[in-house]
C-alpha cells in the first residue's frame, strides 16, 4: 500500500515544520481504492486542561488511478501543540503515525502527529544565523599568564598540561574537580586569530563567573569573574579584543542553583559571617529552602549538598538576575553577546520568559540559549508541559538529538532512521529556533565525540576504567574519517554548528573529567583543521546555510543526500558512509563521485544558472 499520509511530505502538508500563530496549515490524504468508501475526517487536538478533540470533514479533490485524495485546510492562531489523526469514518478504521511517519491504517489507539504553534511575534538574533560557535572550556583552553599564584590555598595547580585530570573523588581521598590548569582569558584572547583561522564567530565558555570548583558550575559570585581566569576589566577587554576578529562570547549563566560555598549561602564561612546557611536575617535566606526534611538541611540540586537551590520565584532573586543592574544586564553591559541557560528543564517558564525580557532589553540580537537533552517542544517539567520555545523564552537550545542521530549515522546506523530524527525536531522547533540550534558533536557533559566513535562504549564502567584509555592505529584512522564526516553533516544541517574545544586536533576521552583535558597545543593532527575552516568559510559564504530549507533526496542505509535550498543558492550535500565510491544525480541533473567515507559538497546557484557550480568540497 502506498504512503496515506507523511507530514515530511510538501505533498501532505503545507508548509512543513512548526506554524507561526495565525498561519493555515493545508493536509492532504491520499486513500487507495481497495480500502473501500471512506469519509475521512481531520481529528485535531490542542494540548491543554479544557480542549477537547474536533473533528474537521475533509474534502474530496479527485482521484488518480486507484487512489482518492482528500483535503483540509484550516487556521491555527493559538501557540501551542497540536495533536492530530485522521478519522476514515468507515469500519473504525483511523490513521495514526507509523514508525517512518508514513499514516498507517489501525483499528486501535496509535501515536499522533504534532504540529507546533509558536508565537507569532517570536524572533531569534539574525546575528547569530548562519554562523558557527566553539567551546571552551575555561580552565583546559590555554594558559595565558602563566605560573600565577593560586587565588585560594585550597586550590591545586596542574604543570604539567599533558597530565590526566585528577579523576578519583574526595570520598577515596581524590580531588575531583579541585585540580586547576590555569586557562584563563588572556589564554582566549592571545588564541583569538587561531580561532578566526577556523572560522569561528562565536565562543561559548562554560562558567566563568568565581566558583571553587575548576568548572564553575557552583556559584560563589554572579557579579565577578573567578580570580584565576582575570578580572571583569579583563573580560571587557576580550569582547573588545573578539570583536576585532568579528567573535562574540556567549556566557553560561547558572541560576537553578548556587555553591555551598559561596557570599550567598557560605556554608563553608569564606566569605564571613554572612550568608543563607550562617545567618537566618541574611537578604539571602529567602533564596533558599531550609527544612529538616532536606539532607543537610536544605533543599539541594539533585541532592548534592555543595548545590543548595534556589527558589526561582523568590523576588528578591529574580529581581538580582533579571532586574536592571542585575546579572544578565551586567555581563550583557560588559560585552557579553549572550547566554546559555543551564539547566533550562529545571528553571520555571515564567523566569525563563523574565530572563529574556532581561536579555532583549539590552538587545533584540542578544542570544539566549537553553540546555535541553531532548526534543525542547515535548518536555515537561512542574507538572506540565514547557512552553519555552514557542517565542516568550527561550531563542533556541543545544541540539542534542542532532548529536545522537549523527554519531549514530557515521558508527552504522541506517540513514534513513539517522534522517528521520533529524526531521522530528525541524518538523516540531519554530524556523526561529531551527535556524538558531546549537549542533555539535561533543561537550563537556558527554564523552568525546573521537571516542564514542572509534572506542568501545563504557556501557556504565566507572573512572578507573575510563582513565588513560586512548584508541591509536587503525582505529584511530578510521575514527578520524568519521568524525571528519560528522562534522561536515553538524555544519551543513539547519542551526548552528559548535565546535568543541579540541575536537578539531582528535582529543578523546569519556566523561567528566576525562572529556575536559587541557588542550593539546604541540598535537600534529592537522588534518580536520583545514577541512572545518572550509566548512566555516562554506556557511559564511552560502546564504542557504542561514536559513535554508532542509530537503532529503536520499536517505539509504550508508548514503545521506539533501540539500539546504536559500533564496538564490542551493547547497547539495552527499555523505558515504559506505566502503565503496558511489555515483551520486545532483538535482541539476549532472554527476558526482563521494570516495568511501567521505562526502561532497556543491553549491549551485537558482534559477538563471543552475549548472554553475562554483564551490565543491569534498
Amino acid at each position: 500500500m502506498s504512503c496515506l499520509f507523511n507530514s515530511y511530505d510538501p505533498y501532505f502538508k503545507q508548509p512543513f515544520g512548526a506554524l507561526r500563530a495565525g498561519q493555515t496549515v493545508r493536509l492532504t490524504l491520499c486513500i487507495p481504492e481497495e480500502l473501500g468508501y471512506v469519509d475521512p475526517h481531520l481529528v485535531l487536538q490542542k494540548e491543554g486542561k479544557y480542549d477537547v478533540p474536533v473533528h474537521y470533514r475533509m474534502k474530496f479533490d479527485g482521484q488518480t488511478p486507484q487512489q482518492n485524495h482528500f483535503s483540509v485546510e484550516l487556521p491555527l492562531n493559538d501557540p501551542g501543540l497540536y495533536f492530530y489523526y485522521f478519522d476514515l469514518y468507515t469500519d473504525f478504521r483511523r490513521i495514526y503515525r507509523g514508525p517512518d511517519n508514513c499514516g498507517v491504517v489501525s483499528w486501535q489507539e496509535g501515536e499522533k502527529w504534532q504540529i507546533t504553534v509558536y508565537d507569532a511575534g517570536f524572533q531569534t538574533p539574525e546575528c547569530i544565523k548562519g554562523k558557527v560557535f566553539y567551546q571552551i572550556f575555561p580552565d583546559r583552553f590555554c594558559e595565558g599568564i602563566e605560573n600565577k599564584p593560586m587565588p585560594f590555598p585550597d586550590r591545586l595547580y596542574q604543570a604539567d598540561k599533558h597530565a590526566e585530570p585528577f579523576w578519583q573523588p574526595n570520598e577515596t581521598g581524590g580531588h575531583l574537580n579541585e585540580d586547576y590548569f590555569g586557562g584563563d582569558l588572556e589564554g582566549i584572547r592571545i588564541k583569538l586569530p587561531y580561532l578566526r583561522e577556523m572560522g569561528v564567530d562565536y565562543l561559548y565558555l562554560n562558567p566563568i563567573f568565581e566558583a571553587h570548583s575548576n568548572h564553575r558550575y557552583n556559584t560563589a559570585d554572579y557579579l565577578n569573574v573567578d580570580p584565576l581566569l582575570g578580572t571583569n576589566e579583563e573580560f571587557e577587554v576580550l569582547c573588545r579584543e573578539a570583536a576585532k576578529y568579528g567573535i562574540g562570547i556567549v556566557l553560561d549563566g547558572v541560576f537553578s542553583h548556587t555553591g555551598s560555598d559561596s557570599r550567598y549561602f557560605n556554608r563553608e564561612g569564606r566569605y564571613g559571617d554572612g550568608g543563607a546557611y550562617r545567618d537566618p536575617n541574611s537578604p539571602y535566606r529567602s533564596w533558599y529552602d531550609f527544612d529538616p526534611k532536606y539532607k543537610g538541611g536544605y533543599r539541594s540540586w539533585w541532592g548534592f549538598e555543595t548545590l543548595p537551590e534556589v527558589n526561582e520565584e523568590n523576588p528578591s532573586y529574580v529581581e538580582f538576575i533579571t532586574g536592571e543592574g542585575g546579572v544578565i544586564d551586567t555581563w550583557l553591559r560588559r560585552g557579553a553577546a549572550g547566554f546559555r541557560l543551564d539547566v533550562a528543564d529545571e528553571l520555571p517558564d515564567d523566569f525563563i520568559e523574565k530572563i529574556r525580557a532581561a536579555v532583549k532589553r539590552v538587545s533584540p540580537e542578544k542570544f539566549l540559549l537553553g540546555e535541553v537533552w531532548e526534543d525542547a517542544t515535548t518536555k515537561y517539567g512542574f507538572g506540565q508541559r514547557r512552553t519555552y520555545l514557542l517565542g516568550k523564552g527561550l531563542d533556541s537550545v543545544m541540539n542534542y538529538p542532532f548529536k545522537n542521530a549523527v554519531l549514530d549515522f557515521v558508527k552504522g546506523k541506517p540513514a534513513e532512521q539517522a534522517m528521520g530524527e533529524i526531521l522530528s525536531i525541524c518538523e516540531h522547533y519554530p524556523a526561529p529556533a531551527m535556524d538558531t540550534a546549537l549542533n555539535f558533536l561533543s561537550t563537556h557533559d558527554t564523552e568525546r565525540a573521537l571516542t564514542v566513535i572509534a572506542d568501545e562504549p563504557a556501557n556504565g564502567r566507572g573512572r578507573e576504567w575510563q582513565s588513560g584509555r586512548c584508541v591509536v592505529g587503525e582505529a584511530y584512522e578510521e575514527g578520524m574519517l568519521r568524525l571528519r564526516m560528522a562534522y561536515a553533516i553538524i555544519y551543513t544541517l539547519p542551526g548552528v554548528p559548535c565546535l568543541y574545544y579540541g575536537d578539531e586536533i582528535g582529543m578523546q576521552g569519556y566523561r567528566d573529567p576525562f572529556n575536559r583535558a587541557f588542550f593539546c597545543w604541540d598535537s600534529h593532527e592537522k588534518r580536520l583543521k583545514p577541512v572545518l575552516a572550509q566548512l566555516a568559510q562554506l556557511r559564511h559564504t552560502c546564504e542557504a546555510f542561514r536559513t535554508g530549507e532542509l530537503r532529503v533526496l536520499r536517505a539509504q542505509d550508508g548514503i545521506l543526500h539533501y540539500q539546504r535550498v536559500g533564496e538564490a543558492e542551493t547547497a547539495e550535500i552527499i555523505v558515504n558512509r559506505s566502503e565503496h565510491i558511489i555515483v551520486e544525480p545532483l538535482a541539476s541533473g549532472k554527476h558526482t563521485e563521494v570516495n568511501p567515507m567521505g562526502f561532497t559538497i556543491v553549491v549551485e546557484e537558482n534559477g538563471h544558472n543552475p549548472n554553475h557550480s562554483y564551490y565543491d568540497i569534498k
